[in-house]
């Protein structure tokens, strides 16, 4: 997996509340388990109408980044790790909301896929500003767990320690652990020699 650290970009800026995992990938588009060529279907049925013709000034027309900012309680719906899948595939490395659905966020954090949940408030703000200046650049500080946005200020965000440190080392699950192997043998011929007493 990919590290990441400082994130600075741009951001997409899709101001929706409840945005479900079958807006955010179609589920019949979930015919493989393969990870990758999901990111062409991100978000599908908003791009594009029922025979396929592209929808002309959608609401990402024209965006561009790596940070998506979306409404509140993102990643509802179904549990499909595919959402995550799709984000990551069309290129984002974070997604910004007040909310996120459990079950999205594991799914993200595991995908490298960094939710960064700010306060309503805060996210207001954020809003605000990119619908006045949507050139404006956001930064993402994994390291200090803050989000800074020029004219909504600085947020500092939590995140779970382990998956943090996972993240910025781009370590998986089992990556983790095995970066750790020396000391899980200590203990197992431990506990085999503590078991012939």
């Amino acid at each position: 997996m990919e590290k990441i650290d400082i994130i600075e970009s741009r951001a997409v800026l899709v101001p929706v509340d409840n945005i479900d995992t079958d807006q955010i990938i179609p589920a019949r588009f979930l015919k493989t388990t393969e990870r990758e060529g999901f990111g062409e279907k991100l978000f599908y049925d908003w791009r594009y109408d029922a025979d396929g013709t592209p929808v002309r000034d959608n609401i990402l027309s024209g965006q561009e980044g790596v940070i998506l900012v979306a409404g509140n309680n993102f990643g509802c719906g179904s549990s499909r790790e595919h959402a995550a899948w799709a984000l990551h595939d069309a290129g984002y490395k974070a997604v910004v909301s007040s909310s996120f659905a459990d079950i999205f966020r594991n799914n993200a954090l595991n995908n490298c896929l960094l939710p960064v949940q700010v306060s309503e408030e805060y996210l207001a703000k954020v809003t605000e500003t990119l619908g006045k200046a949507p050139d404006t650049v956001l930064k993402i500080d994994l390291g200090e767990q803050t989000i800074s946005v020029p004219g909504a200020g600085e947020y500092r965000f939590e995140i779970n320690g382990y998956k943090k440190e996972c993240l910025m080392k781009g370590y998986s699950d089992i990556d983790y652990l095995l970066s750790d192997k020396e000391s899980i043998l200590r203990y197992e011929n431990s506990r085999q020699e503590g078991g012939k007493r």
